[in-house]
């Protein structure tokens, strides 16, 4: 059982970025907006990546309830209730433990979630995607809003979380707890067919990239 105490368990999950680590927040912030633009112009431009996109997504549909539930769980009903729940725990660890602004990695959290439908709703309007054929005949399925959902919301809950987790071990289960619900759910809405593989890959572009400026906020605050 670890002996550290809660302001050397705080510090170890948010330190402050070291002199030489701008390169490496250009990077984490950087590389999934690249894609993600690569990817939108693909879509909209109707590139080359679509037709692998397409053969990859016939090889890996195939319909089941299985896929279906795995699916449910980038539901907004599932994955966001997770995060308020999360972010009220953390909030009210902090304000417990006489953290200054005990409130804002909190609303931070939640505020990133907000901008998920803001971002994901404009990209389906203007690439008017249609759907694989084991979905009805519409459109605007780039990107995927579960998958968007999904990540924003598990992936900002763990980052909320990990100042109030002392021990290593709790904290690799909390990050791979999150891997894995957003792989589950990446993985079920493709077997369904209910999205093209690239608009999960889009997806988890978009979530890598507010979750690094989400994990970069936060080691700020803690400074």
């Amino acid at each position: 059982m670890s002996t550290r105490s809660r302001p050397e368990a705080e510090s170890a999950a948010l330190a402050p970025p070291a002199a030489g680590r701008p390169a490496r927040g250009a990077l984490l912030l950087g590389l999934p907006a690249l894609l993600l633009v690569l990817f939108t112009w693909q879509v909209a431009a109707e590139g080359p990546l679509l037709d692998l996109d397409e053969r990859l997504s016939r090889v890996l549909v195939r319909p089941g309830r299985g896929a279906e539930l795995l699916a449910d769980l980038g539901n907004v009903q599932v994955a966001v209730p997770v995060l308020v729940l999360v972010a009220g725990y953390a909030a009210l660890r902090a304000r417990s433990a006489g953290a200054p602004r005990w409130w804002l990695p909190s609303v931070a959290g939640l505020a990133l979630m907000v901008l998920v439908p803001l971002i994901v709703v404009p990209l389906k309007e203007w690439t008017d995607r249609p759907g694989t054929p084991a979905v009805p005949p519409e459109t605007g399925y780039y990107p995927s809003g579960h998958t968007a959902t999904a990540a924003v919301a598990y992936g900002a809950a763990v980052l909320v979380l990990l100042p109030w987790l002392v021990s290593r071990l709790a904290r690799r289960a909390a990050l791979v707890t999150a891997g894995t619900l957003v792989a589950a759910v990446s993985f079920g809405l493709v077997r369904r067919g209910y999205h093209w593989p690239l608009d999960v890959l889009a997806s988890w572009c978009l979530g890598a990239l507010l979750l690094g400026v989400l994990w970069l906020f936060l080691r700020r605050v803690a400074r």
